[in-house]
This record gives structure tokens, C-alpha cells and sequence, in this order.
């Protein structure tokens, strides 16, 4: 293959040169202008075409979709919406497309539609940039946490445990589901089964990264997670990825920094490796949010909202703090909350964690210490006894984009709350271990990756964020 330079480099790279550039044609104008685009950059590259010099049966071929390859001078723009263009000298159709039949015609589609396609949408504006911001967020992750020395723990996809306790999951069996072998109490006799027991897609690396934390100090899990959980929502998916940084010899106030300071690293990192993505999707949000009434639309655009967040010290406070401040609230007096707030012990919704960051503290809210008995097992108690050491980080439009906690490192209060939550004790024995052998403070929190891309890119649906979404009813492609 000849080479060839991307359209990305094509724009700062000196002009009068030559220059070979291949991708898929988004527009062919009076035969001559091409609008090109290779995935690269958000920006088309025109390339300009002499009709009298390429025969017709190859001009016919240059269609919306095609895939070609194109080469000539880089000279300066004399037209309006680029500052250089490709005057071709040779052009050679790499691969046809019908544009009679191709789906991604040079138009608006819905986001619905292009969902339909998701092996096609790519090759828009709108996926093209999101998938590049997603690209940045991930290689943001892994060098944050590498340049503080961190170790990158492969936890394991499928698991014989439920790390939060959940029964929502996934089982993977190649047992005959029409005839599988029985116990003689009648139960499914899983010891047949290829793992020889029962055995799931996990639903966290957490436990498995304790056990990495306490031996190498400072870890970080990020890896596809699994809900079988039947919320056809928004916000939610099947298949997700999730990051889970756990820390030997922190606390809860440890835990926090190091939740802020990655968010507001990576928040700062897209916004200075994306920015022509990230000025396309902004402009895009604010097109979308004019078919909604004026409550419904963002309280600021996109680029500003990510600023913010790097900007502002997040506020901290504790659940029971933030109870007084919403059983006091105008909405949750004027019954505007969906989920009214009576009492202490109330399980926070979405409306709630949104109320709080953009209305009454109008910045990034942590909240911590929250009730025993709405959080998970692995929970450090508090003194007081009603109370575990968790942290919730709450963001703008989205509610809750972290969750984590000072980790229960004490082998009797840690077999207790196993007991009245019913976590199979016997199952755990590899997990108890930690407690029994030098145990010691340390903590963790679990971000979902998707959660964050949608802040990031300003999309309503978690569904396009992810290239292929898996969600009740949908696993395509």
C-alpha cells in the first residue's frame, strides 16, 4: 500500500507538496469538490478533481460512502470552510458503495436510527467524535494512573462470586439447558457443570482487586462488568466498563482526593486533547436541546460545564447533611420531587444528587457516611454503628459518577455484616483471608466509564457511547 498521510496530519503539513490521502467520500459536489474523511479528525479534507482528466466510469464510482485513495498538491484554499485543499492528480476507487442503498446519506439522521446501524455510525460526525473522546478518556485513565504507580489488575470476566451482593447476573453454563444434570434433592447439580460450580459474567473486579492491593500496594482494575438487571433506561446498560482503583493504607479521605483528582486529570486531559471534538459535540447539544422546553435544556454549555468541574473544589458533606438539605428544599416541600424526602435512611435518587450539585451547591458534590443498610457488606463501619465509610461522587446532568468506600479491614466486623447480609461466608473463605493475613486500612471507588464518556460528550443516551450497546432485548452486531 502506498503511503499515505492522515487527514489529521494533512492540515498543518506544508503546502506545495505532494501528498497521498485515502478515506470515504461524505460528499461528491458539481464533479468536482470531494469532502473526504478518514476517521482521524472531525474535519473533512476537500480535494479538488479535474472532471477532463479522470474518465467518466470513474467519476460515475465516486459516490457517498466510496472509499478512495487520492493523490496530489496541498495548496492554499481559495473557497470558504477550509485553509488548504488537495488538487488530485491521480484518484483510484478503493472500494464502491451504492449510494442508492447506503443508509448514511449527507443528512441529519436521529440517534435512534443510527442505533440500528451501529456498525455504520462511525463514519459520522457525531460517533466519530464521540469514539475519539472515549479513545482519550481510556489512554487518560491508564497514564493518570501509571505516572503514580500504579499496577493495571486483569480481574477476572467470569467469576463465582457476586461482589455486591446483587443476584443480578449473568450465569455462563455449558450445561444442556433443556436437560441438565439434577442433585438428588432435585437442584441443578452445577459440580457437572464445566467450572464444576456455579459461575457468572462479573458485576465488579473490586474483591478480586483487595486481594491485589493487599499484596502490591496501590491498584487499578478497568474492565467490561455485567448487570442482568432489567432497567431499559437512559442511564443504564448490560455491558459496561467500569474503572476500580484500590489502595492499601488509605482512608476515606484518601479515597476522595484520589476520586477528584482523576476526574478533574481527565476531565482536563480530553479538554485539551479533543478540543475540535469536543467544540462539534458542544454545538451539537446546543442544536439538539432547542426542541426542548427551556427547563429541560443544560444550565451551561458543554465546554463551560467541563471547566467547571476541573475548576471547582468538589463540595463535601455527609448523607446526613444532605437529608436536611432536601427534606428542607423547595421542590421536595412543593411535592416537585418524584421520590419525596420524609426521613433518614432514604436511598438517594437521580433527582436528588442533581438537586444538590446544581442547585444548592452549584459544584461537584462528594457525599459520605451513609446508611448501613443501603450499602454493600465490604463497607467500613463507623463508630456510631448506623454508618458505613462510603463516598458517592456526584456530577452536573448525571447524578452519581463514582461510588466507593473505606474497605471493612477488620476480620470480626467484617464476618458480622456478612452474616445479616447473607453473604455465603463459606464461598468467601479466599476473601476472608485478606483479614486473617496482615489485614490493613485501605479503600477503593468504582467509575463507570460510560457514565463519564456521557458527561464528557454531552450525549443523552448511554447507548451512544458505547460502540455496540448491550440493553434488554438488544444484542446486535
Amino acid at each position: 500500500m502506498i503511503h499515505r498521510t492522515r487527514i489529521k496530519d494533512i492540515f498543518s503539513a506544508p503546502t506545495s507538496q505532494s501528498y497521498t490521502v485515502m478515506g470515504w467520500v461524505r460528499t461528491f459536489r458539481n464533479n468536482q469538490f470531494i469532502a473526504l474523511n478518514d476517521g482521524s479528525t472531525i474535519s473533512n479534507l476537500q480535494v479538488v478533481i479535474d472532471m477532463e482528466s479522470i474518465d467518466q466510469a470513474t467519476l460515475k464510482r465516486i459516490t457517498t460512502g466510496a472509499a478512495i485513495s487520492a493523490h496530489g498538491t496541498l495548496i492554499q484554499s481559495q473557497g470558504k470552510g477550509q485553509s488548504v485543499e488537495l488538487s488530485c492528480e491521480t484518484l483510484e476507487i478503493l472500494g464502491d458503495c451504492d449510494a442508492e442503498v447506503y443508509p448514511l446519506q449527507p443528512k441529519r439522521h436521529s440517534l435512534e436510527f443510527l442505533r440500528e446501524i451501529a456498525h455504520l455510525r462511525p463514519r459520522t460526525n457525531t460517533f466519530s467524535a464521540v469514539f475519539r473522546v472515549r479513545h482519550a478518556l481510556a489512554y487518560g485513565i491508564h497514564k493518570f494512573f501509571n505516572d503514580r504507580g500504579f499496577v493495571y489488575w486483569h480481574s477476572p470476566i467470569i467469576t463465582g462470586s457476586d461482589a455486591e451482593g446483587a443476584g443480578e447476573m449473568f450465569q455462563v453454563t455449558t450445561l444442556n439447558l433443556l436437560n441438565p444434570p439434577k442433585a438428588e434433592d432435585g437442584s441443578i447439580n452445577f459440580k457437572k457443570d464445566f467450572f464444576g460450580k456455579s459461575t457468572n459474567l462479573t458485576v465488579s473486579g473490586q474483591l478480586e482487586g483487595e486481594l491485589a492491593a493487599l499484596g502490591l500496594g496501590q491498584i487499578y482494575t478497568f474492565g467490561p462488568t455485567f448487570r442482568a438487571e432489567n432497567s431499559n433506561t437512559s442511564r443504564h446498560l448490560a455491558e459496561f466498563w467500569m474503572i476500580e482503583p484500590e489502595v492499601a493504607f488509605f482512608d476515606l479521605e484518601d479515597n476522595m482526593n484520589l476520586a477528584e483528582d482523576m476526574l478533574k486529570y481527565l476531565i482536563n486531559y480530553v479538554s485539551e486533547n479533543c478540543k475540535e471534538d469536543l467544540a462539534f459535540l458542544e454545538q451539537r447539544l446546543i442544536e439538539e436541546e432547542k426542541q426542548k422546553p427551556q427547563n429541560e435544556r443544560s444550565e451551561m454549555p458543554l465546554l463551560e460545564k467541563l471547566k467547571f468541574c476541573i475548576e471547582q473544589p468538589f463540595e463535601r458533606l455527609t448523607y446526613t447533611e444532605a437529608i436536611e438539605i432536601l427534606k428542607n428544599s423547595t421542590p421536595n416541600k412543593k411535592g416537585k420531587f418524584q421520590y419525596t424526602i420524609d426521613a433518614w435512611g432514604a436511598d438517594l435518587q437521580s433527582e436528588h444528587e442533581r438537586y444538590l450539585v446544581e442547585k444548592h451547591f452549584n459544584k461537584p458534590v462528594i457525599l459520605t457516611n451513609y446508611p448501613k443498610e443501603i450499602k454493600a457488606f465490604y463497607m467500613k463501619m463507623d463508630d456510631d454503628g448506623k454508618t458505613v465509610r462510603a463516598m458517592d461522587v456526584l456530577f452536573p446532568g448525571i447524578g452519581e459518577i463514582i461510588g466507593g468506600s473505606q474497605r471493612e479491614e477488620r476480620y470480626g466486623h467484617l464476618m458480622k455484616r456478612m452474616e445479616e447480609m447473607h453473604i455465603p461466608v463459606e464461598e468467601m473463605d479466599w476473601f476472608l483471608d485478606t483479614r486473617r493475613f496482615g489485614s490493613v486500612p485501605h479503600a477503593g471507588f468504582g467509575l463507570g466509564f460510560e457514565r463519564l464518556v456521557q458527561f464528557v460528550t454531552g450525549m443523552s443516551n448511554i447507548r451512544d457511547v458505547i460502540p455496540f450497546p448491550r440493553f434488554p432485548g438488544n444484542a446486535e452486531f
